[in-house]
């Protein structure tokens, strides 16, 4: 669709340190996006400034540093750690010679590489369209108008003017795409409420260690890797959880600072696992020196979905990179689990993860001592033994049925309904 320089593999990295500026970045997070995207780093500039200089971002003198850079290094790609505007990217364009990307750009380009799915790949390509939106102005320059003539002529328009139909055509066709995907996600999240089955969804920093854990949990097998965004399309599977029983734990995308709205807007679909979920697994890496300001980035990103009031239990994860870190439970006062530390790699800890999880979610549960006449024991002790629910039994001297029994309270309302039988009335105070 556009006359563009070609990218290539070998990059000019540009970093600026804003003293006046909240858009901070980290270098070191920033090479690992680079080294994700499958491309080779030639150098990186740095630079310091007050504030971004409106027609190239960087100040005119570190705009021609860089140029210089490409042309000694043959470099193929400028890539900024920061978000461009269309005019600066396409002046930097014009004085490097070569193809620059912003940070959003980057992130863009490893979801395309990643999207495995029909829906990861339309939600990938409508967050592309609509970047590429606004930054039409740069194609087709040498197309002003299109041609006349017998056979050549068109309904008028300008070649920018038909390329912006054509994308505004083909993001309405996305999104009805999008939209039965949607309802189809839909369709399942209602008929597991229905069932009043827990959700419980991992979310994190990207790189946290999610899909290690959900592998580690669950023996799914999914693709696990020491890279930014090696998980882009959600995963759900079945998993056991003590005193609670099935649960449906969701692998999603990894979050990262100034996430791109484009993104967080075309996954609105996967998200909503998150939205509704029953609780969230927070995984962390303990490891990272800065994961207080990961936990920070992770927690804006929930309140912009809307997710930031579903109950959250942080699994602080990687210990075996921490010297003199053990497997443990952190609780509250009231005794409710806050944090687990664990290893998915190393398999420590995840005993105690799910005596967390069956404390947060069995917060539903409920506790009865029963006393069932002769004529009633055949009847509900096979249910109760179906249910898995019974604690202790025993027998009095005139046949009743004396049981103990636990189980969540959607399934003792459950069991009320069917029954014609008030369950109540043998109720032991």
């Amino acid at each position: 669709m556009f006359d563009r320089y070609e990218s290539g593999e070998q990059a000019i990295l540009v970093h600026i340190n804003f003293t006046q500026e909240g858009e901070w970045e980290d270098l070191s997070e920033f090479e690992m996006l680079v080294s994700s995207a499958g491309v080779n780093t030639l150098q990186v500039v740095t630079g310091s400034r007050k504030t971004p200089h409106p027609k190239y971002y960087v100040g005119e003198g570190k705009a021609q540093e860089i140029a210089e850079a490409v042309r000694a290094l043959d470099a193929d790609i400028v890539i900024f750690n920061h978000s461009l505007s269309p005019a600066q990217e396409r002046n930097l364009e014009q004085i490097c010679k070569c193809r620059v990307l912003d940070r959003t750009g980057l992130i863009l380009d490893i979801f395309a590489q990643r999207a495995r799915t029909h829906e990861g790949k339309l939600q990938v390509e409508l967050a592309q369209l609509r970047h590429i939106s606004t930054r039409l102005i740069r194609g087709w320059t040498h197309l002003e108008r299109q041609k006349g003539g017998i056979g050549l002529r068109g309904p008028g328009e300008t070649q920018l003017e038909t390329d912006r139909r054509l994308l505004r055509e083909r993001i309405k066709t996305i999104l009805r795409r999008l939209e039965k995907v949607a309802k189809q996600r839909d369709q399942g999240r209602r008929a597991r409420n229905r069932a009043e089955i827990p959700t419980i969804s991992l979310v994190g920093y990207t790189n946290a260690g999610k899909s290690t854990l959900f592998n580690r949990v669950t023996n799914a097998g999914v693709y696990a890797a020491d890279q930014l965004f090696a998980t882009l399309d959600p995963t759900l599977r079945k998993i056991e959880v003590a005193d609670v029983g099935t649960s449906i734990l969701a692998d999603t995308v990894g979050f990262i600072r100034h996430l791109p709205h484009d993104l967080v807007a075309a996954f609105k679909a996967t998200l909503k696992e998150t939205q509704e979920a029953t609780l969230l697994l927070h995984v962390v890496d303990a490891s990272d020196d800065r994961f207080r300001e990961n936990i920070e980035a992770v927690d804006s990103v929930l309140e912009e979905i809307e997710a930031s009031d579903v109950p959250t239990l942080v699994v602080m994860n990687k210990i075996d990179n921490l010297e003199g870190a053990t497997p443990r439970i952190e609780r509250d006062d009231e005794g409710v689990p806050r944090r687990v530390w664990v290893s998915a790699m190393e398999g420590q800890g995840i005993d105690l993860l799910f005596d967390a999880l069956t404390d947060c979610l069995s917060g539903t549960m409920v506790k009865h001592t029963l006393c069932l006449p002769p004529q009633y024991v055949g009847r509900y002790r096979s249910k109760f033994y179906q249910l898995g629910c019974i604690v202790h039994e025993e027998y009095d001297p005139d046949g009743n049925l004396k049981i103990d029994i636990r189980l969540p309270l959607a399934e003792w309302s459950r069991l009320q309904k069917r029954e014609s039988t008030s369950l109540d009335d043998f109720i032991v105070a």
